[in-house]
């Protein structure tokens, strides 16, 4: 497509002239041809009335009819029914027999008319000849003229008129093949079809490619993301990508900008709060010491976790294919080392419907053994941290955390659930923005961004954070494409 038509607006007109063009050209096509057709069955009905009254009269035959009397041998065969034995007959005719009463008007003195044809390849029917009321011997010879001129067969024809002799019909300049025109409506329909299959294939290339740019822009967050678009389809689609990659520019540059003030600050703030850590140890009091602390740890840890969520935010780490089963029990074993009750329950076996077969009318079903290996292209850092996230949530909000995995074709879902928790699904769910804290914030740790960090990393991973009620507390299910690659 070149840069003139490159563009909707030019190219937009455009498609549309061409489509009534094309759809103009191919009524016209299909109204000549259908026209034409009709002339020439119309002038093989003629002919064949034509005909009859010469027969009958001894009247002039018809334009580009030739009547002319067999031989007196070909006489004795056609009377006897032997038409194949005539000279000139096609080989291995095939003989339709046609009789046709005189008019009703005039029983006396008309004569019954016999046609014999004989075509080298078809059996004319009959029973499809037009038949009413009224209707002359002239104009049935000129039905069957006419559905002599239907077909394409060139066939030997004789005739006979009462008592008189046989005579051969040459008719073929009127209804024989080289006589009838040119019929391409077939190949009208077909190209009328490729046309619009053409057109309707170029329209929805132009909506495909808004439509795939727009997936692109939807999932951009993903893993495997791509930085900036290539500049694609018409002119329209290439400026808002351009737009796009402008403003994911300065995104990234904000966002690297507030990991880097916020970087600084925390190493900055690590020396004074040394000092205050240092000094506050000077302090005799036992309990003002320790509160004294405890501010110093709060601002750090508020300042690391900001940082944290910023990272998060800015997808910096490289995604790679890892085993998440084996990512979930090294957590796991990681706090039952320190004493922390989290314990991981065994993957059950997955039952996958299968494909219809021939040999069974019912689908069949398959079992995914519970022991495999469970791989999902992510980032292991950015997982980890989200599944330590739920657990330590889960141990702040319970008595216990418990791991499990649920995978199929193209997800995997880590299913983190506490045990003795308070709390409700909906209510945990509503912790989700940042700064959020649940009520009993005032015994346990924490600044608010732990579910947030957890949600971002799902969301980068073409999946979500959801919450369900338990039996024992609270699950936390974190879903993740397996093999999403974006380009």
């Amino acid at each position: 497509m070149s840069n003139s038509l490159n563009s909707l607006r030019m190219f937009g007109p455009i498609l549309v002239f061409v489509a009534l063009v094309t759809g103009a050209s191919m009524v016209w096509f299909w109204s000549k041809f259908t026209s034409d057709w009709q002339a020439h069955q119309d002038n093989a009905f003629d002919a064949g009335v034509v005909l009859y009254y010469a027969l009958q009269n001894g009247t002039s035959s018809p334009e580009g009819v030739t009547l002319t009397s067999l031989p007196k041998v070909d006489q004795i065969h056609a009377t006897q029914g032997s038409f194949r034995q005539i000279d000139g007959a096609p080989s291995g005719a095939r003989i339709t027999i046609v009789p046709i009463s005189p008019d009703a008007a005039n029983q006396v003195t008309g004569a019954p008319v016999l046609m014999a044809i004989l075509s080298p390849d078809l059996t004319y029917s009959l029973a499809d000849l037009p038949h009413r009321d009224g209707q002359t011997a002239a104009e049935t010879m000129g039905a069957v003229t006419q559905k002599l001129a239907t077909f394409c067969s060139d066939p030997m024809v004789v005739v006979r008129m009462g008592d008189r002799d046989w005579k051969r019909v040459d008719g073929n300049p009127v209804w024989g093949c080289a006589a009838a025109p040119a019929d391409l409506r077939i190949l009208v329909t077909l190209i009328a079809v490729i046309s619009v299959s053409t057109l309707l294939t170029i329209a929805l290339n132009l909506s495909a490619t808004f439509i795939t740019f727009a997936e692109k822009l939807r999932n951009r967050r993903r893993v495997g993301g791509p930085a900036r678009y290539d500049p694609e389809g018409p002119q329209e689609l290439q400026s808002i990508i351009g737009a796009v990659n402008s403003y994911l520019e300065i995104e990234r540059e904000q966002l690297a900008g507030r990991a880097a003030v916020l970087s600084g600050v925390s190493h900055d703030l690590g020396t004074p709060a040394a000092r205050l850590r240092l000094r506050a140890a000077f302090i005799q009091e036992r309990e003002l010491r320790q509160k004294f602390e405890a501010d110093i740890d709060s601002m750090t840890a508020i300042i690391e976790s900001v940082l944290t969520y910023t990272h998060a935010e800015m997808g910096a780490e490289r995604p790679r294919n890892l085993s998440l089963t084996a990512l979930v029990e090294a957590i796991a074993v990681n706090y039952q080392d320190v004493g922390r009750p989290v314990t991981t329950r065994p993957m059950e076996d997955v039952i996958v419907q299968g494909g219809q077969s021939i040999f069974m009318s019912r689908q069949g079903y398959g079992v995914v053994s519970h022991d495999r290996d469970i791989v999902v292209y992510g980032r292991p850092v950015s997982l980890e941290r989200a599944i330590t996230n739920l657990v330590e949530n889960a141990l702040k909000y319970g008595r216990s955390a418990t791991l499990s995995v649920i995978a199929d074709a193209q997800t995997a879902t880590v299913c983190v659930e506490d045990e003795g928790s308070d709390s409700t699904a909906t209510e945990i769910e509503e912790l989700l923005s940042p700064y959020q804290r649940g009520e009993n914030t005032t015994t346990i740790d924490g600044h608010g961004l732990g579910l947030t960090i957890v949600a971002t990393i799902a969301k980068q991973h073409g999946g979500t954070l959801t919450f369900e009620d338990s039996s024992t507390g609270v699950s936390a299910r974190l879903l993740i494409q397996r093999n999403e690659r974006l380009a």
